[in-house]
């Protein structure tokens, strides 16, 4: 049955088979009792089961009687098994070749495997994993500084370095939510309500497939986190410039490497009086551990307003799909729309410069 919220005649953005699967089916929702359960029998743990929030999978958490805590994950029945053994490889390499990253730990079964299948109640099956408990606030809930802003564009910087050079089958999987892919989501226009909105949009599309889809073969690709913003870094309570965790790998795959730095900038537009003091104390730290070419200076700031684009265009699509979810999925979606409206005015290479020109004394040098 075709959708009405999709656009014309009920259309999907052209995508995979497997990530429109993804997108369209329903996370788990396994009670509290069956997790333990579950746990229980896998990993030998008996602990207290939290809910923890998530759009395609279920997360929970998990404390057992010493005080030691995990993130029990129960995948999309959908989702690939080759995606969900990419997302514990790059865990796995992380470990081995960059401890010091504080990103979550793979918790074998009892068997020593990194992921098991199990049977929901209707009968389909999908894969399970534990890691490890990271400590720590997120980001979202503390005052932005710059020095947060620094810690974390170091932070990511640093994380992508231990990156280089791992790979993966599944890693060139599509995913909606890769701003290299932006024009994919053309199709989702007719399902703005608002004229308004659908011109900004529009606009932006437009600027994308013309000064970046034609570049994208002469860009640094390698695998990248892509979702690296204030929901998924953690830090310290007492010290909220130190970063003590990175998680949810669930949007990783192999792509430019500077969609990764305009994706995370993205997020910092907020916060401060001027939209673009926060991404360029971002992106200023990031380049100060690994410095963008000049052909990714070019084109960043596209693709910062390009996630923008893609996140309006996604949310919206998925809470009307899903509008029981509907308050998990529209968390970015007026910040996105705000932040449009904020570059609708800029020529592109104004709002590059205003991104990569640190803010001293109220201007720009």
């Amino acid at each position: 049955m075709l959708d009405p919220h999709l656009g014309p005649q009920g259309a999907t953005p052209e995508v995979h088979p497997s990530e429109a699967a993804a997108l369209s089916t329903a996370a788990p929702d396994l009670a509290p009792a069956e997790v333990q359960a579950l746990v229980a029998c896998l990993y030998g743990i008996d602990g207290s089961v939290k809910s923890l929030a998530g759009e395609r999978d279920q997360n929970c958490a998990v404390e057992s009687a010493d005080g030691t805590r995990y993130v029990f994950k129960i995948s999309n029945p959908s989702e690939p098994l080759s995606l969900v053994d990419f997302q514990l490889a790059a865990l796995e390499h992380i470990a081995r070749t960059s401890p010091s990253q504080p990103v979550p730990r793979v918790v074998r079964t009892l068997d020593g495997r990194l992921r098991d299948t199990v049977e929901l109640a209707d009968g389909t099956r999908t894969t399970v994993r534990m890691l490890s408990y990271l400590e720590g606030i997120q980001i979202r809930e503390t005052p932005r500084t710059a020095a947060q802003r620094a810690a974390m564009g170091k932070g990511l910087a640093e994380l992508d370095l231990a990156l280089q050079g791992f790979t993966h089958p599944a890693a060139t999987h599509d995913l909606l939510w890769n701003v290299s892919a932006a024009h994919r989501l053309t199709v989702q226009f007719d399902s703005l309500v608002e004229e308004p909105r659908r011109a900004l949009a529009q606009s932006f599309m437009t600027r994308f497939t013309d000064h970046v889809l034609p570049r994208l073969a002469s860009l640094r690709a390698q695998v990248i986190h892509n979702d690296y913003h204030l929901y998924n870094v953690l830090v310290a309570p007492n010290d909220q410039a130190r970063i003590t965790g990175i998680i949810d790998f669930g949007d990783m795959l192999h792509a430019p490497l500077v969609g990764e730095v305009a994706t995370a900038a993205a997020f910092h537009m907020t916060g401060s009086a001027d939209p673009f003091e926060g991404p360029a104390q971002f992106v200023g730290a990031y380049q100060a551990v690994l410095p963008l070419t000049e052909l990714e200076q070019d084109v960043v700031a596209d693709l910062m307003a390009t996630r923008h684009l893609i996140t309006a265009l996604i949310s919206e699509w998925r809470a009307l799909r899903y509008p029981e979810n509907r308050a998990y999925i529209m968390r970015h979606n007026p910040a996105a729309w705000e932040a449009l409206s904020q570059m609708a005015d800029l020529s592109r290479h104004d709002a590059r410069d205003r991104l990569l020109t640190p803010k001293r004394n109220g201007t720009f040098s």
